[in-house]
């Protein structure tokens, strides 16, 4: 992969190969934007088959963030981070201390948090390093409830505008992955009256989901086909392309995952099948407004939080108008709104 190319293409600021031999540290540090603030966006470490299957992936979350940030209100930029290697393996304070000085070469740009398999626990490792972080438990603590809460509100206002319903009573709605973020989901789901099918790598979590919420279990081949009314990819991104669109069984896509799309022409293609998309970014930022509160504001409030987090409700609608009027997708109306705030911030 031509590295130079492709931050042309994102519009990236600056890309960080980071390596300990000693620790069997290797990471790749992506800043897109610091437009309208520092930069914030969680580090996830991930056993990437290659090198190129890293950069693809942190080059398109850090762009996200941007837009992320930007479309929740925040007076930030975007940055993401993937460690590459297996966390049970390689994971120990002294591994993430030594990642946290990468971190703290930015001095102050990029502020990191919690994402797959970096939790709140490694964050404070890194806090002993470091003070660009957000997410320790001692002050916002966890983003998990608050991205799953946001992602809720923002299916309660894609069924409000699918289905004219206020609740997912009676709905059937398929579930990949169930982390911290996609099994909170699920609770939420559940509680209101929502039928589950659910699927994850982990058979135990599959397991508990089935138990605790009368879950139906599904294997990985029947996640994109099986007939439901929503489908929610809580797992890791690209899992829709404009190949598999057409073998959907359902009207409204919408999850914890970031990049649920591979490229615009997927949702297109999505838009195209009458299936209502409600962009990644726009529905899953609980978690940035969560610990973006500490870094913009210098304090913490809890109950300020959860009523911004809300507010994704309108947001989501706000999106789904725009592609409308606009007659666009609403990955393509997400994208131009995030734009336009970040444009108007440059100028």
């Amino acid at each position: 992969m031509n590295v130079i190319k492709e931050m042309n293409q994102y519009g990236h600021e600056r890309i960080v190969f980071a390596h300990d031999a000693k620790l069997g540290l290797n990471a790749i540090i992506a800043l897109h934007s610091t437009v309208l603030g520092p930069a914030l966006g969680g580090t996830r470490m991930w056993n990437y088959d290659n090198e190129d299957a890293a950069l693809f992936d942190v080059l398109r979350l850090s762009r996200g963030m941007s837009f992320k940030n930007a479309a929740a209100g925040l007076k930030l930029g975007g940055a993401k981070a993937v460690i590459i290697g297996d966390p049970a393996k390689l994971k120990t304070r002294e591994f993430l201390r030594k990642y946290a000085e990468f971190i703290d070469q930015f001095n102050g740009k990029y502020y990191t948090a919690e994402d797959v398999n970096i939790g709140a626990q490694d964050i404070s490792y890194m806090n002993e390093v470091t003070k660009f972080v957000s997410g320790t438990p001692e002050v916002s603590g966890n983003p998990s409830p608050f991205t799953a809460r946001g992602v809720f509100m923002g299916m309660k206002a894609g069924i409000k505008t699918k289905f004219g319903a206020d609740s997912f009573k009676g709905m059937t709605i398929t579930v990949q992955g169930l982390g911290s973020v996609g099994y909170d989901l699920c609770g939420q789901l559940h509680n209101d009256g929502a039928k589950l099918k659910v699927y994850d790598i982990n058979s135990a979590a599959v397991e508990k989901a089935v138990a605790q919420f009368g879950a139906t279990a599904i294997s990985a081949a029947e996640v994109l086909t099986t007939e439901c009314d929503i489908l929610s990819p809580c797992a890791l991104g690209a899992v829709l392309n404009p190949q598999n669109v057409g073998g959907l069984k359902c009207k409204l896509v919408g999850g914890c995952a970031n990049n649920i799309l591979l490229d615009h022409a997927t949702g297109d293609a999505l838009d195209a099948a009458g299936i209502l998309y409600l962009p990644d970014y726009i529905v899953n930022a609980g978690g940035v407004v969560n610990c973006g509160m500490e870094i913009v504001e210098g304090y913490y409030d809890a109950k300020k939080v959860w009523a911004n987090v809300d507010k994704i409700y309108d947001t989501t609608l706000n999106i789904i108008a725009l592609a409308k009027s606009n007659g666009i997708s609403t990955a393509r109306a997400a994208d131009d709104y995030a734009i336009g705030i970040i444009e108007a911030g440059r100028k």
